[in-house]
């Protein structure tokens, strides 16, 4: 045997101690193996189930429960994660692959296997085909991790916004403090404008009232003077009295002229004095 061999088997053997001695001898991830048709054999630790779902849980899961089952569901593919049994038909992208000591969670019906791990997941070839196709790698983690530590921030600064708003929504602000002022002012200055409007058209309705009846006043004194000039008297009071007629209406005087004894072209506004025989 060369010093190559014997040192890898020395490396093997210092592995396999320590897997021993750190796992107790349970929850140990068995090494990949080369795909045998018609037969489960692990293909790995992975952190990506690929395109698999779940299929189901049970107590007791393992690679003796799990795998089976994928295959008599014409699924080539098959991963274990404590109780839980998924199938595919896509093995993870090969830059998903773990180190076999990350999964190290002990199958629930059979300790010495391991089920998965933190964030790790055994997977199987379930025997349906030798050759499986290798899924995408998937960023989808990664952006949605990130994605949604954004809109934990976002959240956060807007509930702290929200918080905020109220306290400053209650202070007047000097725009809103100037606005109310101007529309107290405008409605005052309308106010004022139509009062002030009102006393004008108030003031002229009166003054005219007022000059209409001296005008009528004027009239009836000048009236009443012609009256009393043209009748000889003095001019009635300004009490009331009875209106000075014009002679010529005189009942006498109208007899008068109806006999012919005055001609009709001679101004009776004044008494005239006849000479009769005695």
């Amino acid at each position: 045997m060369s010093l190559r061999q014997i040192a890898a088997v020395a490396l093997l053997a210092v592995a396999s101690f320590t897997n021993a001695a750190t796992s107790d001898g349970k929850g140990v991830q068995t090494p990949a193996e080369q795909a045998v048709y018609g037969s489960d054999t692990v293909a790995g630790c992975f952190s990506s189930l690929a395109d698999m779902e779940l299929l189901t849980t049970d107590k007791f899961n393992s690679q003796g429960f799990c795998a089976p089952r994928c295959r008599n569901n014409s699924m080539p593919v098959g991963a274990t994660y404590l109780k839980a049994c998924y199938c595919g038909t896509k093995l993870p992208n090969a830059k998903t692959l773990l180190k076999d000591t990350k999964c190290n969670e002990p199958c629930p019906g059979y300790d010495p296997e391991a089920c998965g791990g933190l964030n790790a997941y055994t997977v199987y070839n379930t025997g349906v085909q030798v050759q499986v196709a290798e899924a995408e790698l998937d960023t989808t983690s990664s952006t949605t991790t990130t994605a949604a530590s954004s809109t934990t921030s976002t959240s956060q600064t807007s509930a702290t916004n929200v918080q905020t708003t109220p306290a400053e929504s209650q202070k007047p602000s000097e725009d809103d403090s100037g606005s109310k002022t101007n529309t107290v002012g405008i409605a005052v200055g309308v106010v004022v404008g139509v009062l002030v409007a009102a006393a004008i058209a108030g003031g002229a309705f009166f003054y005219l009232r007022k000059k209409r009846n001296s005008d009528m006043e004027e009239e009836h004194r000048r009236n009443a003077a012609v009256n009393a000039f043209i009748s000889g008297g003095k001019p009635p009071r300004s009490s009331g009295g009875a209106s000075i007629a014009d002679s010529r209406m005189d009942p006498v005087m109208n007899r008068r002229m109806s006999d012919g004894s005055i001609a009709d072209n001679q101004d009776y506004s004044r008494r005239i004095l006849r000479v009769t025989n005695a």
